[in-house]
């Protein structure tokens, strides 16, 4: 069952380390996760980030206006994925969107590809993710417990919300993807 592309989204220090305003409270489970699934994708991996553009337009004004310590370059410490996965991502994607479900993506999954999500947050980037790889008709996977949320109930209520997209998006967990 482990057919199709991961990705691994925003697996970044500002949503990992502890006094980070986006700081993932189980980011170093969804961690666990995800260093459970690489070996099962190999070289059929992508690495996302979150990245602040460089001038913010419509609606991301107001949005950096609230959260301006993030309105950063790209190469700036709090967008460098963690340490564990600075030097085990094959390909990387930046997207200053929310969702990656991008021309760059579509075109690793290609249009009859599945496309497995992993990372962070669950109830933002992997939920933008996934809903608009569906639309798009990709047969997408959610990894529950390889993703984490900005808190327990809203990782809940995401995965919750994504299973309402079966059988376009299929919530599942390691185990059930790659078996024990």
């Amino acid at each position: 069952m482990t057919t199709g592309l991961l990705a691994v989204i925003d697996m970044q220090r500002v949503f990992a380390e502890p006094d980070s305003p986006w700081a993932a409270p189980r980011y170093a489970e969804a961690a666990a996760g995800v260093r459970r699934l690489l070996p099962a994708f190999a070289e059929r991996v992508t690495f996302t980030r979150f990245v602040a553009p460089a001038e913010p337009t419509g609606a991301w004004r107001a949005y950096y206006a609230r959260w301006s310590f993030a309105l950063q370059p790209p190469e700036a410490p709090l967008w460098c994925l963690t340490d564990e996965f600075a030097d085990r991502a094959p390909h990387l994607m930046d997207a200053t969107t929310f969702g990656k479900w991008t021309p760059e993506l579509a075109a690793r999954v290609g249009p009859e590809g599945r496309l497995v999500l992993a990372g962070v947050s669950t109830d933002c980037c992997v939920l933008s993710t996934a809903l608009a790889a569906a639309d798009a008709g990709v047969e997408t996977l959610v990894v529950s417990d390889a993703c984490a949320g900005v808190d327990d109930a809203s990782h809940t209520r995401a995965l919750d919300v994504m299973e309402l997209y079966g059988p376009l998006i299929r919530v599942v967990t390691v185990d059930q993807l790659i078996g024990n």
